[in-house]
């Protein structure tokens, strides 16, 4: 990271490099997800192959979607990714839409984050389990305090995170080839129940969900382009590398445990990993998996207390948001959008699990949404603002980002389809934000 300061008032400081373009992409992405959802895909595909071909298809749609955001961040270097690239293109009503359901989302999603860590927290000490909701918002608490010391050091605490999550997943990857190949399996197998697969279409559909919800991240860095040092340089080798490397982990940890788990078993694992590890080293060794876990959830919590509030201290900037909000301190940090971001997490923290994770659902809904948001912008402004200074262009335009566009579309309606009620929620807001918006610039403006 440079030493880069910036003595404007209210202006994010250019302090951040390609190492943390590539650790904030992995910590923002890596999850519980990679370690939760193999089984319940297994149980609705039922075939290796199958599997992975999923995986591989969201693979693909990762790394053409980390393509087209290289050219709309470094295009437009400004905080808030999406919504910068909505409202450039289509004005302020679709920028709101998009940078307010992209925060609110992510919003949810930290705290239901914060909420699973303590979770974790009490399956190792047992004697905390009355206090999760307290240990949830001490957790945020921290996270925003320590974040508010400045950019520089929160920058320090992603790339350490990240380096030790994908360490962990590799060294997962590396035990179940040399130890996984003879192992006893009749202890867990004689709890597997037979479980009756969904017709193919409904069950590629369902498993394309879930394989979405471990991907989404992917294009984190480009919340941070104001503050990159070289924008232009640098974020093409950052979200490039960063996207290849999740790609990379995530192929190899579902290799890893197809080779460890047969497939009636993974079927009906809540949690393969820990699975997988337990029937090689024992049950005990499962709470290796659990301590990871906690890891890998508090690695994408500091991703998100990071990257949330750059969205609303932009639209802040713009008029879209109150103008509070806009203002930074000395460290670099959004001082007013990042305990903001906080309270709302822990609002939803106090209003109970199932809320969170019902917004949680909804979270990802908006933030596919907001994909076609910036896909679509993609092609607007290469027609509207041809003259706009490109550095990076996208390979094979237009049909690459058509292609996500109607990618996006499919999963928004097997969404609706799938998970109706969580569905009508998202579009019952949508149906509202006209109204909102309105209401906001009357009192803002």
């Amino acid at each position: 990271m440079s030493e880069v300061t910036n003595p404007k008032p209210n202006q994010l400081l250019k302090l951040l490099g390609v190492g943390f373009g590539i650790a904030v992409t992995i910590g923002g992405t890596i999850g519980t997800g990679i370690l939760r959802k193999p089984g319940p895909i297994a149980a609705q595909l039922g075939d290796p192959w199958l599997i992975m071909g999923v995986w591989i298809l969201v693979s693909v749609y990762a790394f053409l979607g980390v393509l087209c955001a290289i050219e709309l961040a470094v295009s437009m270097p400004q905080a808030g990714a999406w919504y910068v690239y909505a409202r450039r293109a289509f004005g302020n009503y679709v920028g709101f839409i998009t940078g307010i359901t992209s925060w609110f989302g992510t919003v949810a999603a930290l705290g239901f984050g914060a909420f699973t860590m303590s979770e974790y927290i009490a399956l190792l000490l047992p004697q905390t389990e009355a206090y999760l909701r307290l240990m949830a918002i001490g957790i945020l608490i921290l996270l925003t305090g320590f974040h508010w010391l400045g950019t520089k050091s929160g920058g320090k605490s992603q790339e350490v995170l990240a380096f030790l999550k994908a360490l962990g997943l590799l060294i997962f990857v590396v035990l179940c080839f040399i130890y996984g190949g003879d192992v006893n399996y009749a202890a867990l197998a004689s709890t597997t129940q037979s479980i009756e697969k969904p017709a193919l279409i409904f069950g590629v559909i369902a498993a394309l969900q879930a394989v979405f919800y471990t991907f989404d991240g992917w294009h984190t860095a480009g919340y941070f382009a104001e503050e990159n040092t070289d924008p232009a340089k640098n974020l093409p080798k950052s979200m490039i590398g960063g996207v290849l490397l999740i790609i990379s982990i995530y192929l190899l940890v579902n290799l890893a445990i197809l080779y460890v788990l047969p497939m009636d078993i993974l079927a009906n694992s809540k949690l393969a990993a820990a699975d997988a590890i337990s029937l090689i080293f024992g049950e005990q060794s499962a709470r290796i998996v659990t301590l990871f876990l906690m890891l890998s959830i508090l690695g994408i919590v500091n991703a998100q207390v990071m990257f949330a509030p750059r969205v609303i201290y932009s639209m802040s900037r713009d008029g879209l948001f109150h103008k509070a909000v806009q203002k930074i301190n000395a460290g670099g940090t959004p001082s007013v959008a990042m305990p903001l971001t906080s309270i709302g997490s822990v609002l939803l923290i106090l209003s109970g699990k199932e809320i969170c994770g019902i917004l949680s659902d909804i979270a990802t809904f908006f933030f596919v949404m907001s994909y076609v948001a910036g896909f679509a912008a993609l092609i607007k402004l290469r027609k509207s603002e041809p003259d706009l200074p490109r550095p990076f262009k996208v390979i094979g335009f237009p049909f690459v980002p058509y292609i996500l566009i109607v990618t996006s579309v499919l999963f928004l309606v097997g969404a609706i389809y799938q998970d109706l009620k969580s569905s009508q929620f998202a579009l019952i807001f949508l149906a509202l934000s006209y109204p909102l918006y309105r209401l906001q610039q009357r009192f803002l403006n």
